[in-house]
């Protein structure tokens, strides 16, 4: 009994160890279980940890761009890098939503950033990237994440991939298929301001996506919103700047600052541009009888005629009011006249609701062709453009080359310039006389010069009327006589004609109750008399390019060789000595007729008067030519 129970007490213990160092080993398994568990864990946490950071220094990066107020384009092409190169994506693409028409959309590639084997694949739509047209289907994913605002991730590329390339055949698919490695295509919606802009295509190599990186994406995609909506802003603010908020098109400071950079291409290169001007016909019109709303509207089809008709590097702008201009790069004046002539057909052709339809008067002028000079290209254009109106509107005129216009010419588009823009306030009758005589002018003709000498008489009639028909013939013979005595060049002598025919235009702007005063002028209404050389000179005339060189003489025509006379009390040879022909030619002349506080003097008496001034008001020399001519010429 003793051995058996000892036995039993032996077996016992045996099974209790046993136990024990079984209890003990599944102990140690737990525990290597929850090792691994937990360095699994660790590794995770520490993933995401990194990826967090990543997170944050990326969208830092991002958030440093926004407030460097780039464009839109150059924000959007460092976002996709970032994403390309820190998140390891294959093809990372900003795609926007464009609305052509309420049947047509589509997607374009805003910004791209794809590793070489996805580049292979998109050469197979054998065109750039970023113009492509990636069409937009209802029941496609991209549709769905954008509509629900919501990230979608599919593996089915196959499928997904389709949408970008519907027009390749299916061995090309195949073969674009096998170029991309991805596993994984997610896309994430944008929005801007409440509004759909389109989404992120972000393709990768792992089989599907996190939470994690859900979470980064859409804190992504809250920053590219964020970016989008600031340079929208700024772009909108660039915009504003330089475009014409009635029509849309370019303003006057966008296309002056675009004309001096192709003048400075066009000498740099020899090669030409051309400018078309051109004026909406009968606008004052179109306001009264229909309203200002239509007047708008005339303007507004003037506009989107010019952008139908433009090319893409070609630049329309709205000057002002019915004021239109195209700048054409690289284009001469034949292919100029023809672009011209397309678009003074397709605005006759417009059809509008109660106006019906409306035309324009278009001018051409082709720089190092008619002129070198943009101002003078720019005046050209416009007297072309005024030529058309004179002629009967609705019609293209080409501008006159600048070599062949002498001083009679200049003077002809320098009348029509002022009474077309309304410079001077003449009625409507005096200026239809006026545009009457200025079409019959040819100036190879002998007769051109008394037709603008009768021009003059009419404007200087408007607000004298003692002034006789014929003075200004004889103003021009005397200044050119005392010209020649003075051994004046021809260019000068043409100069001097020029402002014997414009000095006095000044004149209409003083009140008529002033200029025909009997009683003698208070110090205030000398003051205004006063300042009709300078209304002339800078009001009326410096907007004409074609007169620069005429203006100091006008402006300085009342100066005293003494220094006391007006308006910038210059003396001596300070004084352009056209400027003094035109002061003793006014007024010799003036002394002439009978003014309504006195008589008109006779040639004995003004030669005295004139005389008495020597040294004070006029050069001794001039003086004393002009005695010799009027005791030896026939000025009269």
């Amino acid at each position: 009994m003793n051995i058996f129970s000892g036995v039993k007490d032996i077996l016992g213990l045996i099974n209790k160890i046993d136990g024990s160092i079984y209890l003990k080993g599944k102990d140690f398994a737990d525990v290597y279980a929850k090792n691994i568990a937990l360095e699994e864990e660790i590794a995770a946490r520490t993933k995401e940890l990194e990826q967090a950071n990543q997170t944050i220094l990326t969208l830092n990066s991002v958030w440093d761009m926004m407030n460097s107020s780039q464009p839109l384009s150059s924000m959007l092409d460092k976002i996709v890098s970032i994403l390309h190169e820190d998140m390891g994506y294959h093809f990372v693409g900003i795609l926007q939503l464009v609305n052509e028409d309420e049947q047509t959309s589509y997607l374009t590639v805003k910004s791209s950033s794809l590793n070489p084997s996805v580049s292979k694949a998109f050469n197979f739509i054998k065109e750039p990237i970023n113009s492509y047209k990636i069409p937009y289907l209802e029941n496609s994913i991209i549709a769905k994440a954008i509509k629900e605002k919501k990230i979608y991730s599919t593996p089915d590329l196959t499928g997904s991939m389709q949408m970008f390339f519907p027009s390749l055949k299916e061995e090309e698919f195949k073969e674009v298929m096998a170029l991309i490695k991805s596993k994984t295509l997610s896309i994430v919606p944008l929005h801007n301001a409440n509004k759909y802009f389109g989404c992120v295509v972000v393709t990768s190599e792992r089989d599907g996506i996190t939470d994690t990186e859900i979470n980064f994406l859409s804190l992504f995609a809250n920053q590219i919103e964020l970016a989008i909506t600031v340079a929208g802003l700024f772009e909108e603010v660039k915009k504003q700047a330089i475009t014409d908020p009635l029509t849309g098109i370019f303003n006057r400071r966008y296309f002056e600052d675009n004309i001096i950079k192709e003048a400075e291409r066009s000498l740099r290169l020899k090669q030409p541009f051309s400018l078309i001007s051109m004026d909406l016909d009968f606008l004052k019109k179109i306001n009264d009888t229909y309203g200002h709303q239509f007047g708008d509207l005339a303007i507004k089809t003037i506009a989107n005629v010019l952008k139908k008709e433009a090319r893409s590097i070609d630049i329309p702008a709205r000057i002002g009011g019915e004021e239109f201009n195209l700048l054409l790069p690289g284009v001469d004046s034949k292919g100029a006249a023809i672009a011209a002539e397309r678009i003074r057909k397709s605005i006759e052709n417009q059809v509008l609701d109660t106006i019906g339809g409306i035309t324009a008067s278009i001018g051409v002028a082709t720089f190092l062709e008619h002129s070198d000079r943009i101002d003078e290209l720019i005046e050209l254009a416009d007297q072309a453009m005024y030529k058309a109106k004179l002629n009967g509107r609705n019609q293209v005129q080409i501008a006159q080359q600048q070599t062949e216009v002498n001083w009679q010419q200049i003077a002809v588009d320098t009348f029509m310039d002022i009474l077309a823009k309304k410079r001077i306030p003449v009625s409507e009758e005096t200026a239809k006389t006026i545009y009457s005589k200025l079409n019959k002018i040819k100036v190879e003709d002998k007769n051109s010069k008394d037709i603008l000498y009768s021009i003059v008489d009419i404007i200087s009639q408007t607000y004298n009327q003692m002034y006789k028909t014929g003075t200004t013939k004889s103003k021009i013979i005397l200044a050119v006589m005392l010209a020649k005595k003075l051994d004046l060049p021809k260019e000068e002598i043409d100069k001097l004609k020029l402002a014997i025919l414009l000095y006095d235009i000044g004149n209409i702007m003083i009140p008529e109750k002033i200029l025909n005063k009997k009683e003698p002028l208070t110090p205030e209404e000398k003051d205004i008399i006063k300042q009709h050389p300078v209304i002339a000179a800078r009001e009326i005339l410096k907007p004409i390019s074609n007169i620069q060189d005429v203006i100091p003489i006008i402006e300085n025509h009342h100066e005293n060789w003494d220094g006391n006379g007006y308006p910038g009390k210059k003396s001596g040879i300070e004084i352009p000595v056209t400027s003094q022909i035109v002061l003793l030619v006014d007024a010799f002349y003036a002394m002439t007729q009978d003014r309504p506080y006195r008589h008109a003097y006779n040639i004995d008496e003004i030669v005295e008067i004139i005389k008495s001034e020597s040294g004070r008001q006029w050069n001794k020399q001039l003086v004393d030519d002009f005695i010799y001519v009027v005791k030896n010429e026939s000025i009269r």
